[in-house]
């Protein structure tokens, strides 16, 4: 049956063969593939040393992967960089194998346990605070800022449970960006919760981008950053006053590309030890 199988396989491609010969009327042309127009970009850099609104605006929904040091390791960091000819630049590419991944997406705020305190926001959204993902931070973005309205934990149910609303927007980022820009915004919170606790207190946040220039990563270089450092003092009602710096490197489109936190207290702003070291990059 082998034997037989294979022949009469040949006979009927001769079949076919012949019976397209017969046919002598010409097949129809075809037109060449002609690609698909690509879709633009959302947001392309032009490189002008500076951010303006539409070049930090988030996207809801899209992923960026951040390589970020375990809880509790710190990390060396150099934020000063170097200089030559003019030209300052920053190394942040070391490889760490124990980093871990945390990948981060722009929410919507409906559907949130805690959206209703925070109704009257137009266009919020809301981000991971930690990398964990465990405290959520409600923010807006328009032409003149990059506010955060809030902190709230992930889950209204267990000892860690926190709802912070501020009397008046933080400024994080204020628009353009770009070096020699300085401010600062202080915030109230009044019965809120924080770790199931009632809280109430003060913070305010000194902002200064100070600096532009290349930034080396694990998987790519930019050639126009702004470093901005952020100095974060936490005056609770009752309890001690603290204070935190944050050192980030942003660029046009694709927004925060690396983040530094300090130990706390840290009287240097260009500390060299990071409780946390995040940077965006790839991952398996």
């Amino acid at each position: 049956m082998r034997r037989t199988s294979l022949p009469l396989l040949g006979s009927a491609l001769v079949v076919v063969v012949a019976a397209c010969g017969d046919n002598e009327t010409p097949p129809p042309e075809k037109n060449a593939y002609a690609s698909a127009e690509p879709e633009p970009l959302p947001c392309v850099p032009n490189l002008d040393g500076k951010i303006e609104a539409r070049e930090l605006s988030p996207q809801l929904g899209v992923t960026a992967t951040y390589l970020v040091s375990p809880a509790g390791t710190e990390r060396a960091v150099d934020l000063v960089g170097t200089e030559r000819d003019g030209k300052r630049s920053w190394s942040l590419g070391l490889d760490f194998a124990d980093d871990q991944v945390a990948r981060i997406a722009a929410q919507k705020l409906e559907g949130k346990w805690y959206a209703a305190e925070f109704a009257g926001l137009t266009d919020a959204f809301v981000t991971p605070i930690d990398a964990g993902g465990l405290t959520e931070g409600v923010y807006t973005h328009d032409e003149s800022a990059f506010s955060l309205h809030g902190v709230a934990s992930a889950s209204p149910d267990g000892p860690n449970k926190t709802l912070l609303k501020y009397d008046r927007p933080i400024a994080l980022y204020r628009f353009p960006l770009a070096p020699g820009v300085t401010y600062s915004t202080t915030g109230e919170v009044r019965n809120g919760t924080f770790r199931g606790l009632p809280y109430a207190g003060r913070d305010t946040y000194e902002v200064r981008v100070d600096a532009a220039g290349e930034l080396s990563l694990p998987d790519f270089t930019v050639t126009q950053a702004l470093r901005v450092r952020t100095k974060v003092t936490i005056s609770p009602a009752a309890g001690q006053v603290t204070t935190q710096r944050q050192t980030s490197f942003l660029f046009e489109c694709l927004g925060e590309l690396a983040r530094a936190t300090s130990k706390l207290d840290e009287p240097d702003e260009d500390f060299t030890t990071a409780t946390e070291l995040r940077r965006l990059g790839l991952a398996p």
